[in-house]
């Protein structure tokens, strides 16, 4: 295929759901986009584990490679885009090839970014190139732009969201159809919202956490190390506790938090307890949304698909044309080399409210064990649940706290579990504000 004399040319490596969106997009939208881009965008070259592949487009007439790497030298790219996945091998080798060739490079690779991104960036800076990766965090959400340019102006002191829409969806069907973890996820798998065989980097929160290294590095001008983040999943939520959520007037999400604290910035990533009248509460089903805090704007939120074919490839085709109007803005949204190492604050400091679910043998004296505990960790209690009685049987019982620290929560938590009468380990989860 020749394109037109004043085009860009961009070369794709993978041609999955998020890739062939991408080159579907730009042939159904292409006088759209080239006027909105100034100049057509045209696929010129391909890298993709197999040629045969129907995939409900011709790559006839396209330079194919079956080494994504070689995209990289090919003279008829200008813009590398790269949708394979993962932090290392083939994904990190192109980005660098590309740097190095002098080409700017689109991607929607949370892992590469949440890893590397630092260094990708200042590489990029010092040569003059774009990195665009807008469809590495929230799919079709905007968040990326919204933060780098919208509120380049302000401070932000928090950023919250659903950022995995895998986790989302198990945790509203478990709440609507009353079915439990192992069930949803099985019936997720089929439907190709978790992967098989392995769901972990889903249901395990580590998308999850990718993507908010990424905002948090974008938020507050700082490197992130991955390694410091504290990171939980879903696996331990039950049907049990997602029925006493809804009586206590919350919802079960997994959210991804940074915060500016006064020792330093907190980030994590694990269920919690969303009041029903706050908008995180009302994001069901695959969608994410996230919460941005400036200190001129005030709240803003933002909620879309976060995951899928059109939404994703909108994402990439918005970057693509950003880069053929000439638009350079850093990496993360400020040079990469005045980026200070985060100071993190560790996870036992965090304090808050906490639901706590406990299974019992019903007998006299449990309940005045539990809280001789609790008052010897300094933690008061805001309410308790326990429906019914049956004496020498197992039962739940809900602990609500009032604001206390991790660390005595914790400390509490493993005395408890140590008491005769405690069935199995203590269920916790942390309540958002």
């Amino acid at each position: 295929m020749t394109p037109p004399a004043s085009s860009l040319r961009i070369g794709i490596a993978g041609l999955g759901t998020v890739g062939g969106g991408v080159v579907k997009l730009l042939a159904a939208q292409a006088a759209l986009i080239a006027a909105r881009a100034g100049q057509p965008i045209v696929v010129t070259a391909v890298s993709a584990r197999d040629r045969t592949r129907d995939r409900g487009f011709s790559v006839e007439g396209l330079n194919w490679h079956d080494n994504p790497v070689a995209l990289a030298a090919d003279p008829n790219v200008d813009v590398v885009v790269e949708l394979i996945g993962g932090a290392d091998g083939p994904a990190k080798d192109l980005a660098e090839a590309a740097i190095a060739a002098g080409k700017s490079f689109v991607t929607g690779n949370k892992a590469l970014l949440a890893m590397h991104g630092a260094a990708l960036a200042i590489a990029a800076e010092k040569a003059g190139l774009v990195i665009a990766y807008e469809a590495a965090v929230a799919g079709g959400i905007p968040v990326i732009k919204v933060l780098r340019e919208g509120l380049a102006a302000n401070q932000i002191s928090r950023v919250a969201g659903i950022l995995n829409g895998t986790c989302n969806y198990i945790l509203t069907t478990m709440r609507e159809e009353g079915r439990d973890f192992a069930d949803v996820l099985a019936a997720a798998q089929e439907l190709g919202y978790a992967e098989k065989p392995d769901p972990g980097l889903d249901v395990d929160g580590i998308d999850a956490a990718h993507k908010l290294a990424i905002l948090a590095g974008l938020a507050f001008g700082v490197k992130i190390d991955f390694a410091d983040l504290h990171i939980e999943g879903i696996r331990r939520i039950s049907d049990l506790d997602i029925s006493f959520a809804q009586e206590l007037g919350y919802r079960i999400k997994l959210l991804g938090i940074a915060e500016r604290t006064g020792a330093g910035i907190s980030l994590r990533v694990h269920p919690a307890m969303v009041p029903l009248s706050r908008p995180l509460a009302s994001v069901d089903g695959v969608f994410n949304a996230v919460q941005l805090e400036g200190d001129f704007s005030g709240p803003v939120f933002l909620r879309g698909r976060g995951a899928g074919e059109g939404p994703t490839a909108s994402a990439v085709v918005a970057d693509l044309i950003d880069i053929a109007r000439g638009i350079k803005i850093p990496v993360w949204g400020q040079a990469a080399s005045t980026l200070a190492p985060a100071v993190l604050t560790p996870m036992a400091a965090h304090e808050g409210a906490y639901f706590i679910r406990l299974m019992v043998t019903d007998q006299p004296g449990v309940l005045a064990d539990v809280t001789a505990i609790l008052r010897d960790h300094g933690i008061s209690l805001e309410s308790m649940l326990q429906h019914g009685r049956k004496p020498g049987e197992a039962v739940p019982i809900v602990l609500v706290t009032h604001e206390t620290s991790e660390a005595e929560v914790g400390a509490a938590l493993l005395r408890i579990a140590t008491l005769p009468s405690v069935l199995e380990a203590p269920a916790l989860i942390r309540i958002e504000p």
